[in-house]
């Protein structure tokens, strides 16, 4: 099991606890999954090219295939099915229903809390601790829009996090055990980057973990200065991890599975070849510029910390709620019209806040403690429970930055679902305060911690029309939506910001 436990009697509500919050992310996914009968934001591309494997088609797709084939299954199992079959439309090329190519992504999506949970245990075995970050997961609302459309970022983030969990498994056991979940690791790594090559960031965030505990190892003359005496942790164990191991099992089985995760691509197009496949790929993200003659969406890195510009992934105006929309007839305008169906690829925006706020705390905590000796000594002499706090604290930065630095360089395009990977490990990161301050012996701490998770709550049901569609009136729909746009943003606020923004 992902997630042990040592206390019987404290299992049931754990577990009860866990099956909520999947029930909560399952519904909330699968509620009306077919309402918009018409392809949403990258459906144009992701559902169509799903559809074009089942009928033959030859294409070319500036991603790697995985997701396509996933999506392609989905359609298959779901043409089949006895349910969702009321909307249809022939948009991939043949007539399928909405729901056909859209439930396997929000079955994929509900998982994610879970993943995080068992990431979230297996670095800290705290089950409280587990729990809220999963609630977290569930109530961030990028990840709800992503997983309702067909579209593969929930593939990218859930293979990503799986590499992790697989990993963090693998350190707890020994000989042919460690052997096959550090395998299955090395799968999942591979997988995600046959999503999308960002999907390489969570094996890259793996790398610098494991350097930084040998760096740890190698300056810190005490053993108990990095390692606890009891109840160690796996992120305590990655020094067993030799080069060897990270050689088989974090670089040649991802590059197999990567390429394997081709060949049917490449039996369907055999040309390109999988190499010019690959320098085309790339030859076309060089090529889309920037700006908002490119998308009007686009918005560069550090924009996503502060939320500055989330995406419209559908917009349509109606007379009333009564009458079904009509996709082939135009949609009055939005000063005329009664009703606003809107969904906006945004996070929870008070989670989206607080979670920056308490990754950069933990990045300051890092660099405080990396530099206040003379000698490399992140975790001086402490208790357990202080040095596995540690641990948890460089594992969340050091994959933060890893999901989010490369894309400083990029040049071309980029949205604010591909901070995604990293807004995991920034979730988990105010889930980690919140937790102790539940603890805490001072009262005000502990409802400081109730406050917080109920706000969380609270503002996921305010923005929860947006996530997924809900009729609005034009008013309701400024009330959510005018302050996530720098452009739109209040002089008296603007003049405090820096240029560079």
């Amino acid at each position: 099991m992902f997630l042990s436990n040592k206390r019987p009697n404290s299992t049931p509500w754990f577990w009860i606890g866990l099956v909520g919050i999947f029930l909560f992310s399952i519904i909330l996914r699968f509620w009306g999954l077919g309402r918009f009968n018409t392809f949403v934001f990258d459906e144009v591309y992701y559902a169509k090219f799903a559809n074009n494997y089942l009928t033959n088609t030859k294409f070319f797709n500036a991603h790697p295939p995985l997701s396509q084939y996933i999506i392609a299954m989905g359609i298959w199992i779901g043409s089949h099915l006895p349910i969702g079959q009321d909307t249809v439309n022939n948009l991939t090329g043949s007539v399928r229903s909405t729901w056909s190519y859209r439930w396997l992504n929000a079955l994929t999506g509900s998982f994610i809390p879970l993943v995080v949970a068992a990431i979230a245990y297996q670095i800290s075995l705290r089950r409280n601790y587990a729990l809220i970050a999963a609630l977290f997961a569930a109530t961030d609302g990028l990840f709800l829009v992503e997983s309702r459309y067909a579209l593969n970022n929930v593939y990218l983030v859930i293979f990503g996090l799986l590499g992790q969990l697989f990993l963090l498994l693998g350190l707890k056991h020994h000989r042919i055990k460690r052997s096959l979940y550090l395998a299955l690791s090395g799968v999942w790594f591979g997988a995600s980057a046959a999503i999308k090559w960002n999907g390489l960031w969570f094996l890259l965030g793996i790398y610098l973990i494991w350097l930084a505990a040998w760096a740890i190892k190698w300056l810190n003359p005490l053993k108990n200065t990095y390692i606890g005496r009891h109840n160690t942790t796996p992120l305590q164990n990655l020094t067993q991890l030799k080069l060897g191991h990270v050689l088989i099992y974090l670089a040649i089985i991802p590059v197999a599975v990567y390429s394997l995760a081709w060949i049917p691509h490449l039996q369907q197009n055999p040309t390109p070849n999988f190499w010019d496949m690959q320098k085309q790929i790339l030859s076309y993200h060089e090529r889309i510029g920037d700006g908002a003659k490119v998308h009007p969406y686009c918005s560069d890195w550090y924009t996503w910390l502060l939320m500055l510009r989330p995406v419209a992934y559908f917009y349509r105006t109606a007379d009333n709620t009564t009458v079904p929309l009509a996709f082939d007839t135009p949609a009055p305008p939005a000063t005329a019209a009664n009703v606003i169906y809107d969904v906006h690829a945004m996070g929870n925006p008070l989670l989206w806040w607080l979670s920056t706020a308490a990754i950069f705390y933990m990045l300051w905590l890092v660099l405080r403690y990396s530099l206040s000796t003379q000698k490399f000594s992140l975790f001086p002499q402490i208790s357990d429970r202080q040095i596995t706090d540690n641990w948890i604290i460089l594992y969340l930065v050091l994959n933060w930055l890893a999901n989010l630095l490369p894309w400083i360089p990029v040049t071309r395009c980029t949205f604010i679902y591909h901070y995604m990977g990293a807004s995991v490990f920034a979730g988990m990161a105010i889930a980690f305060f919140v937790n102790n301050w539940l603890q805490s012996y001072r009262s005000f701490v502990r409802i400081l911690g109730l406050t917080t998770i109920f706000s969380i709550l609270l503002a996921f049901v305010f923005w929860m029309p947006v996530y997924l569609g809900l009729p609005l009136s034009l008013a309701e729909y400024r009330l959510r939506l005018p302050y996530f746009n720098y452009s739109q943003l209040p002089l008296w606020i603007k003049q405090f910001l820096p240029n560079w923004i």
